[in-house]
């Protein structure tokens, strides 16, 4: 009897406890809760307080008879729906094997976003930055540690990664999607995943504290293109207020394939398969199609002139003016591919140079020479390493700034991103620093270690530029890199706040369409802007074709 009175007792003195914790689990997940157009969501608050939601569905699963459909709205839900793991990457292969992912597996069901949100109510009013991964419109994913928003928030924005789909999924045309298409288009599906997922964010992102007025994207790589294609498409360019495009464009000395030609080499791709038809197509299971996809000799797929995402080519719309007229903030880096895209495995000499340049350039290799000029090692190894980025994506986007700033009605603000990486961990052995970010282990671990880079590499910029050096453990990140995260954060937050970089504390920025001349803002661990240097350089790419 002793006993039982000892646990009513206890059980009486705990009551209140219990009680209290269940309410304040109850009010924690109330806080996370958000409803959108669809229905209830509920997420997480991380411990800086900055609310996060995972995997939400924009668009339908694009699979059965939706593989290979612009994407169709999603169904609505009624009870609340847990949005606290990231949704499924896009079907690829396993490309750069220096990717970090933070979902669960691949899949077709694939078109989720994610958001994080410094604001408690839906009332705020904040702006908001919605960003595409790179990955060459073949891999990547929103759940990129590099990518993730949780920085940018707390510095007042709200921020959206978006999954889109890629590769053969998310570009492939046929004759027969042509045909069923209302807009007698096909292709292009990856772009208009992210321009459905724009409409999303103009429908919903007020319940998370944002304002659809106020709506920057960016994107870095197949990210930047994707950024120069949402502000070219009628589709899209109404639904932005600013853009930030780093290292690449649609405006390319690659451009966007013809209709026509895309449709045969969905043909061609159909027929190696043994599928005569869509039909046939859609039955196949989405791992043959992207093995198959992989193999050599398969025509990469990707962007299209479809005559309705994009009525006329990039360039020719951005050139008529009837792109987005929003600011825009664009650059590139010092190394955005390496000498031996030009060289191969020669050696570096003046010689050598002048005999690849002549090899893709002919008789206008001597124009090429000027102005890339070598007469020492040194010399022949940078003007090989600039002509070599220069043709990878530095020239096409210089193009899409430069248009944009004559016909785009607004302010345009140029960089050059030049921080070298620091040394990585000791950890990393031997390991390299690879072209989507992160690092490749060579096969043999007593190969010599590569030498290293002459500047700032493709992708590099990106953990700096939003705020995440912390979650990359393969560098050892030192005071300079985090005083130029600092400066590139700021400048990022302004601008998606404002449409202008510039702010106290920081060296101003010029913006490079203004009437000083077109000035170019280097980021570094100085930070400072100078006037353009290289223009001959890409006037010349631009007139004369290379093999």
């Amino acid at each position: 009897m002793k006993t039982l009175l000892i646990v009513s007792f206890l059980a009486l003195q705990l009551a209140p406890v219990a009680m209290a914790q269940t309410t304040k689990s109850a009010a924690a997940a109330t806080a996370n809760r958000v409803q959108t157009a669809n229905g209830p969501l509920e997420g997480t608050t991380a411990a800086s307080g900055i609310r996060m939601f995972k995997g939400v569905p924009f668009a339908a699963p694009p699979v059965g008879d939706l593989r290979w459909k612009a994407p169709q709205p999603a169904k609505n839900w009624t009870e609340v729906r847990q949005a606290k793991e990231f949704g499924p990457r896009a079907m690829q292969l396993p490309l750069f094997g220096d990717m970090n992912f933070r979902s669960n597996g691949v899949s077709e069901d694939c078109l989720y976003l994610n958001v994080w949100t410094p604001a408690k109510t839906g009332k705020e009013r904040l702006p908001v930055l919605v960003y595409f991964y790179g990955g060459g419109f073949v891999a990547g994913d929103g759940s990129e540690p590099r990518y993730d928003g949780e920085a940018m928030a707390r510095r007042g924005i709200v921020a959206v990664t978006v999954n889109y789909r890629l590769g053969i999924f998310g570009f492939m045309a046929h004759p027969e999607l042509t045909k069923e298409s209302p807009q007698h288009a096909s292709g292009n599906y990856g772009l208009l995943d992210q321009s459905a997922a724009l409409r999303w964010v103009q429908q919903n992102i007020a319940a998370f504290g944002g304002d659809p007025k106020k709506v920057t994207i960016g994107g870095e790589s197949a990210g930047s293109y994707s950024v120069s294609a949402q502000m070219a498409s009628p589709l899209s360019k109404g639904l932005i207020a600013g853009a930030i495009g780093e290292s690449g464009s649609l405006l390319s000395l690659q451009p966007p394939t013809p209709l026509a030609q895309a449709e045969q080499n969905g043909v061609a791709f159909a027929t190696a398969l043994g599928a005569n038809s869509l039909a046939a197509l859609r039955a196949l299971p989405a791992t043959q199609l992207l093995e198959a996809s992989g193999k050599p000799g398969t025509a990469r797929f990707s962007a299209i002139v479809d005559g309705y995402f994009f009525p006329s080519s990039p360039t020719e719309i951005f050139t008529a003016g009837q792109q987005a007229h929003v600011p825009l903030l664009v650059g590139w880096n010092s190394q955005e591919m390496n000498a031996g895209a030009i060289l191969g495995k020669e050696k570096p000499t003046p010689e050598t140079f002048a005999q690849a340049v002549q090899k893709l350039y002919g008789d206008r290799a001597n124009d090429v020479l000027k102005v890339y000029a070598a007469t020492t090692e040194a010399e022949a190894e940078q003007a090989a390493t600039d002509l070599a980025s220069d043709r990878f994506i530095a020239y096409g986007t210089w193009k899409w700034g430069e248009l944009h700033g004559k016909t785009g009605g607004k302010p345009v603000y140029r960089y050059l991103y030049a921080r070298p990486r620091p040394a990585m961990t000791p950890e990393m052995g031997n390991a390299t620093a690879g072209l989507a970010g992160g690092v490749v282990k060579p096969a043999d671990p007593n190969a010599p270690k590569a030498p290293p880079a002459r500047g700032a590499v493709h992708s590099a910029e990106i953990e700096y530029a939003l705020g995440n050096l912390a979650t990359n453990k393969v560098y050892a990140w030192t005071p300079d890199d985090y005083k130029v995260s600092e400066t590139m954060q700021k400048y990022f937050a302004n601008f998606i706040k404002t449409g202008n970089p510039n702010g106290t504390g920081l060296p101003q920025w010029p913006a490079a369409n203004g009437s000083n001349g077109v000035q170019v803002m280097h980021l570094d661990v100085t930070t400072r802007a100078e006037p353009e240097q290289n223009r001959a350089r890409y006037l010349l790419l631009e007139q004369i074709p290379s093999k």
